[in-house]
């Protein structure tokens, strides 16, 4: 179990979250939605240890990582997949998979990065910043296999890429999902977040718009939430 609990964080003193407190059961997928500005990045970004809150918690099957530095949330199972190519552009696609693999793994690494993706196993001696979008979000991706993590967070992996992309990434999700691992995941699109979701939290503006199942969310109210909030 990924907890968040009654958190609260910002940046140089402006609040972004109040008071968010937001469950990942094991083996479940959670879906974080929200209009732009409602606090998913920052929230994730204390999730994975990247952001200090200033006050509340960060719990991993109930022990206190709130204070930890990424490292320790990686080692406790926590693998966080950012917005933007998480990848080091310099280093080949096989130097990238390297780097998350642990030692001594890095042979089933790269086996298990291929399976997930296969275009990678025809690029491995191919610098990552020369890939395309797709391509180099699949590496991004591959370390949610690699490091084989007990929750995944997700943020806006499938922004700007084209559609037949979009599908092998939320192939790729299910297949996750399927293996065990828990998901927390931010995604513009809502519909299919909603179609791979097992609980629903809504933000809006910091703070806790709707918590629940997807078949509990009303459309209509959802949409409101979108169209009303402010960036």
């Amino acid at each position: 179990m990924f907890e968040l609990e009654n958190v609260h964080a910002g940046y140089a003193g402006a609040t972004v979250l109040r008071g968010v407190s937001l469950r990942v059961p094991a083996g479940s997928v959670v879906a974080l939605l929200g209009p732009n500005g409602a606090g998913k990045t920052t929230l994730l970004r204390v999730a994975s240890g990247l952001l200090r809150p200033t006050a509340g918690r960060v719990l991993v099957d109930g022990r206190d990582f709130t204070a930890a530095p990424p490292h320790r949330l990686v080692a406790a199972g926590v693998c966080h997949v950012p917005e933007g190519r998480g990848v080091f552009p310099s280093l080949s696609v096989r130097d990238n998979i390297e780097v998350q693999a642990r030692p001594g793994t890095e042979a089933e690494a790269f086996d298990r990065a291929v399976a997930a993706f296969p275009r990678l196993g025809e690029r491995m001696h191919q610098q990552a910043g020369t890939l395309s979008g797709g391509e180099q979000q699949m590496l991004a991706l591959a370390r949610a296999y690699v490091q084989r993590p007990a929750v995944v967070l997700l943020d806006e992996v499938s922004m700007g890429l084209a559609p037949k992309v979009v599908d092998e990434i939320f192939a790729f999700l299910a297949r996750l999902a399927a293996e065990g691992t828990s998901l927390l995941l931010v995604e513009q699109y809502v519909a299919r977040a909603l179609g791979s979701a097992d609980y629903v939290y809504l933000l809006n503006r910091g703070e806790l718009a709707f918590v629940g199942e997807p078949t509990e969310l009303d459309a209509t109210a959802l949409a409101a939430q979108y169209v009303g909030a402010s960036d």
